[in-house]
């Protein structure tokens, strides 16, 4: 199978051309040495044939020619099976224009055409002549240029085989250098840097990159390191950021806990959600950036949710109690600013509940571009649980102050009851016992001026009472004051034999169950002063807000009070009056110019303060 790796391709080229550079190098000497094989023997044996040709001629001298004419032939062809060894032959190239060949072609027709013939021809035991003594001496010349020429082509043999061998070390070395170089360039010097970088990144250095060219295995691995450290970078960066966002965010959250901390007891002391709240609500939107946030109570009575608070607003609020404070007023410059539905801003409405319980809605408006974090979210959902108890308190507050009253009113009206009443019995009782007494005389009248004036007064005063026993036992067991005024419309409304017209627009929780108990009398009396003595057929009843002020009317279109004025010694209006500077306020009876009378009760709640004549805006 072909590898695909580079890195793998280089080293196997390389271990291949060491390999090839052994085997080539070993071929090479294998055959020099095979082609120098028997040439140290062809050297010998030719080194021979020079003493052999001496021998030859010494030896056709000295011998005896009757004895020794065989062995002399003999002789001769032992030389020249020499001359012809194989050994010499296979010294010898096999190509025809060889030097080596033409010299042993030299050597054999010497031996065959000169020096054999001489030997042959000369007589044995006869001296040597000139001739054979030349011939003998041209030939061992020639078999010493065939021995110098084999020796020669031995050493030459040798010598390409030592460069041969040189060739191939210089080769290997190169080689080795080369892959030296490579492995130095290409695998050490990458993985310094690699593991350079990986230091770094150890070190939270996400600076340094490899920058390795090439396709092979490390500079891949380069490639995927400088990835890797520009990806941790960016996560790296990332991760920071988010830490340092959540650490603001958890610092936020801090702050904003410290606020709602310090700002609870002020909200649960006070009893009143705008004294108490709005600094703290003013606060949290700066820290979370946020707002304008606002706060509507739900009552059964209406369909519609109550604004009860609001941080930011161009224009007092109708149903602000502090008319010095200016902590919700900003101007409509800045409140155009503000993230509302028209600004860019989107609104998050969360519920304030107890258990089982809607208690009403907290408007959260913050900027559609940024966004609310969910440690935000968290936060605004504990302020809810907060302001829940809250309300849910100070609504059982107002129950046990309206409760606690009602038994007061009623504990009084037993006493008064079983004490006063009784009293005023019985001198009703004496008095008509002084009348059925037959006095004569001249003191009679002074008598009956003395007894009409105490059966008066009594009866005035027993009637103050019914009507002060009346108001105490006038409990409100209804929810709030609207539904209690309801009930009493219904009232007269079935005594008239007609519907009385009845405007209501107070804010919830705008009086307390004191100012409520006192105003409805003052509607009741001024209800049934209407039935009972104007011969009215159309009564109107308003019960509005006029910030600060409160201001219930009671119209008819009856027969008017006589000259315009209010009644003499008519205890009901009196006790009116008194109810009304209970109140801090005042009630006027007057005839009106339409014909008929209205009963007008102004008065300001104890909550509220006198509106300046101009505002600041905060």
């Amino acid at each position: 199978m072909t590898s695909r790796s580079p890195l793998v391709n280089r080293l196997a080229v390389v271990i291949g051309a060491i390999v090839l550079t052994a085997i080539v190098s070993m071929a090479t000497t294998l055959a020099v040495s095979n082609s120098i094989e028997g040439n140290a023997t062809a050297i010998n044996l030719a080194g021979s044939l020079r003493m052999g040709a001496f021998q030859l001629a010494a030896r056709s001298a000295s011998e005896d020619p009757v004895e020794n004419t065989d062995t002399l032939d003999q002789r001769i062809e032992e030389y020249e099976d020499r001359l012809r060894d194989p050994a010499i032959i296979r010294s010898i190239p096999r190509t025809d224009d060889h030097p080596l060949v033409e010299q042993y072609k030299t050597v054999e027709y010497g031996w065959a055409n000169q020096l054999r013939p001489s030997l042959e021809s000369h007589q044995t035991g006869a001296p040597l002549s000139a001739e054979m003594i030349t011939a003998v001496e041209s030939y061992t010349v020639e078999v010493d240029r065939l021995v110098s020429m084999l020796e020669q082509r031995t050493e030459a043999r040798i010598d390409l085989l030592h460069l041969i061998q040189i060739i191939s070390m210089v080769f290997s070395v190169l080689i080795v250098l080369a892959l030296f170089l490579d492995l130095k360039n290409r695998i050490l010097r990458p993985l310094r840097k690699l593991v350079g970088i990986a230091t770094a990144v150890g070190e939270q250095d996400f600076s340094h990159k490899a920058d390795l060219k090439g396709s092979d295995e490390l500079a891949q691995l380069g490639q995927a390191f400088d990835q890797m450290t520009s990806e941790l970078a960016l996560t790296y960066y990332e991760l920071e950021s988010r830490a340092r966002q959540k650490t603001e965010e958890l610092e936020i959250s801090h702050a904003a806990l410290q606020v709602m901390h310090s700002a609870s007891r002020g909200l649960f002391a006070n009893h009143d959600l705008c004294s108490g709240a709005i600094p703290m609500l003013q606060d949290l939107e700066q820290l979370l950036g946020i707002g304008p946030i606002r706060l509507f109570l739900h009552d059964k009575e209406s369909a519609e949710p109550v604004e009860a608070i609001t941080t930011a607003t161009p224009k007092r609020p109708f149903y602000c109690r502090d008319h010095h404070c200016n902590a919700c007023l900003v101007t409509p410059e800045v409140y155009d600013e503000m993230p509302l539905e028209n600004n860019d801003g989107r609104r998050l409405l969360l519920p304030i509940r107890t258990p089982g319980q809607l208690l009403g809605t907290l408007e959260v408006w913050y900027p559609a571009e940024k966004g609310l974090p969910e440690t935000s979210r968290r936060l605004l959902e504990t302020l809810t649980d907060q302001l829940a108890t809250a309300i849910f308190l100070e609504k059982q507050i107002t129950e046990e102050q309206q409760l606690t009253l009602a038994e007061e009113r009623t504990v009084i009206a037993r006493e008064l009851h079983d004490s006063l009443a009784q009293s005023l019995s019985y001198l009703k009782m004496q008095v008509t016992r002084l009348r059925r007494l037959n006095i004569d005389g001249e003191q009679k009248p002074i008598h009956d001026d003395i007894l009409d004036e105490l059966s008066t007064g009594l009866n005035s005063a027993y009637r103050q009472l019914r009507e002060l026993l009346a108001t105490f036992r006038l409990k409100l067991d209804t929810p709030d004051l609207a539904t209690a005024l309801r009930k009493t419309i219904d009232e007269f409304s079935e005594r008239l034999g007609k519907p009385v017209a009845f405007e209501y627009n107070l804010p919830p929780q705008t009086l307390s169950p004191n100012e409520e108990i006192h105003t409805l009398q003052i509607v009741r009396e001024g209800l049934a002063n209407a039935v009972k003595h104007a011969d009215a057929t159309d009564i109107a009843v308003k019960v509005v807000f006029d910030s600060p002020q409160v201001r219930a009317s009671i119209q008819d279109n009856g027969k008017g009070l006589p000259g315009g004025d209010q009644p003499v010694n008519h205890y009901g209006l009196i006790i009116m009056q008194d109810r009304a500077r209970t109140l801090g306020g005042k009630v006027n009876v007057r005839n009106r110019d339409e014909g008929g009378v209205e009963v007008a009760l102004t008065f300001v709640p104890k909550s509220r303060n006198l509106i300046p004549t101009e505002t600041t805006p905060a």
